[in-house]
């Protein structure tokens, strides 16, 4: 009886053994178990996502990264000289295209200054803001005792600044005087009469319009813009908002 009762304990236990394996095997390997009165088994939770990026990669230098607003382009890439002689350019209004992609207030336009002409006489010289309906937003006061020192990138002030919103703009230059065509020269990329690939007037990004004018005139007739001048050699100048 004694050797019966072991065998049976022992008989039993192994049974129940194998039915506790049997079990966790089908509850965290298998599907649902068949019937609806068995236990239901446990689905595995789905792996994370890879990471996708998560905000724009590197994007090469920027404006603020010099504490300026906007830019014509990287002043570093800036190294080409553009001269004209003054009755080439005396009198023209020069445009250069910049868009503005947000809300800014622009009071300066800095010009890279590359060389100055020290017996230059210069007067009536002024920089100032277009928009895309040719309508002069804003304007400094005379600029020529600036052209004559300092070749540097410089800072020169809208007489009121003004809220600008994103859209297109134009910087305009008028000089006016006589000056050596290789002493007083602007900085510039050296993209020379490539400037305006693909465009057409009145979104050329350089361009003249006008001659013989003493001051920026109010507003300007963009259809009328000109490659003529910026075609001998008058182009790319580089300018940057504050």
């Amino acid at each position: 009886m004694r050797t019966r009762t072991t065998l049976a304990s022992t008989g039993l236990a192994t049974a129940l053994a194998a039915a506790l394996v049997l079990s966790g095997c089908s509850a965290s390997g298998g599907g649902p178990r068949a019937g609806g009165g068995g236990a239901t088994a446990s689905v595995p939770a789905a792996p994370p996502a890879p990471a996708t990026g998560g905000g724009p990669g590197f994007e090469g230098p920027r404006p603020q990264d010099q504490n300026l607003l906007a830019w014509t382009g990287d002043p570093g890439d800036a190294g080409h000289v553009t001269a004209q002689s003054a009755a080439g350019v005396g009198g023209r209004v020069t445009l250069v295209r910049i868009v503005l992609r947000e809300r800014i207030t622009w009071s300066n336009i800095w010009l890279g200054l590359a060389g100055i002409d020290p017996k230059a006489q210069l007067a009536n010289c002024q920089l100032g803001v277009y928009d895309a309906k040719g309508a002069l937003v804003a304007a400094t006061a005379d600029i020529s005792p600036q052209l004559m020192t300092d070749a540097v990138a410089k800072p020169l002030p809208l007489t009121t600044p003004f809220a600008a919103d994103p859209g297109t703009y134009f910087i305009a230059l008028l000089l006016n005087g006589n000056w050596a065509t290789n002493g007083l020269t602007l900085k510039s990329t050296g993209a020379g009469i490539s400037v305006n690939a693909g465009l057409a007037p009145p979104n050329l990004r350089y361009s003249t319009l006008l001659t013989g004018q003493t001051s920026l005139p109010a507003t300007v007739n963009l259809a009328e813009q000109s490659t003529s001048t910026i075609n001998t050699g008058w182009a790319s100048q580089w300018y940057a908002i504050s």
